[in-house]
């Protein structure tokens, strides 16, 4: 899937920085980013099936985001844990969030701020979580400035926050708006010819379609097939549509 991936971009004319990392491969530097946490004390195990926490995500908890985790497990005293521990629920870890509210300048959305619920960084079968593995991967790997879509923006204070306990530098960001479907959704198989490959099943080129993706920002006209260095010459992120845009694969 990966291979298929960098084809679809170097068929658009899209180049990338080094090899394909596999999260699957990075444990360890994962299990270092928890360790460091849990000798700040800064993780504690949660036993809250999905139910639970939805049901306790549902009522009122001053400062924290709607639906964010109120802190159920927090100050569980030893002896509770133990009980959850006989009952045979695997715990989570999660992060102490302490309510911390986090602002940042987006690039193309503009001054933002969230506070940080206490979210989870270890899942209960073992697996670490997103908001962990992307932060440990990003300062690896000295990423700089993550661009990615508008529905990951409530996501970010979270991560900027990890990284800061990680004593990693923050990156800057830029969440673009999303591809929707005629049907209001995000852009996925289920309404047709999405792919590079559904795209010349059509009868469209990858130049066409680079050209359709160039209009749908602003960067050409419809119909234009600009070159990689117009394109370039072109972009200014203040000029960026702040609002999603709907294709039918359908009808186009």
């Amino acid at each position: 899937m990966a291979e298929a991936q960098l084809a679809d971009l170097d068929a658009i004319g899209l180049d990338w920085d080094g090899p394909v990392l596999r999260q699957s491969e990075r444990l360890d530097l994962y299990e270092e980013a928890l360790a460091r946490l849990a000798r700040d004390a800064r993780v504690y195990p949660c036993y809250c099936t999905r139910a639970e926490i939805r049901e306790a995500a549902s009522a009122p908890h001053g400062p924290l985001p709607e639906g964010a985790y109120p802190g159920t497990c927090r100050e569980l005293s030893a002896a509770q844990r133990a009980e959850r521990e006989r009952s045979g629920r695997p715990p989570a870890l999660r992060l102490r969030g302490e309510t911390a509210r986090i602002s940042f300048e987006d690039r193309v959305l503009g001054r933002q701020e969230g506070t940080v619920d206490d979210f989870v960084v270890r899942r209960n079968d073992g697996a670490y979580a997103y908001n962990l593995a992307v932060v440990v991967d990003d300062g690896a790997q000295g990423v700089g400035e993550v661009v990615r879509g508008a529905d990951l923006l409530e996501t970010t204070p979270r991560q900027l926050h990890l990284g800061a306990l990680l004593g990693l530098p923050p990156a800057a960001h830029a969440h673009v708006p999303l591809m929707l479907g005629a049907d209001g959704a995000r852009l996925a198989k289920r309404h047709g010819a999405v792919t590079l490959a559904d795209r010349h099943a059509a009868g469209e080129s990858p130049l066409d379609v680079r050209g359709r993706l160039a209009a749908s920002v602003g960067l050409a006209e419809p119909g234009e097939r600009p070159a990689m260095a117009q394109l370039l010459e072109r972009f200014d992120p203040a000029c960026l549509p702040r609002e999603a845009t709907v294709l039918d694969p359908a009808t186009h």
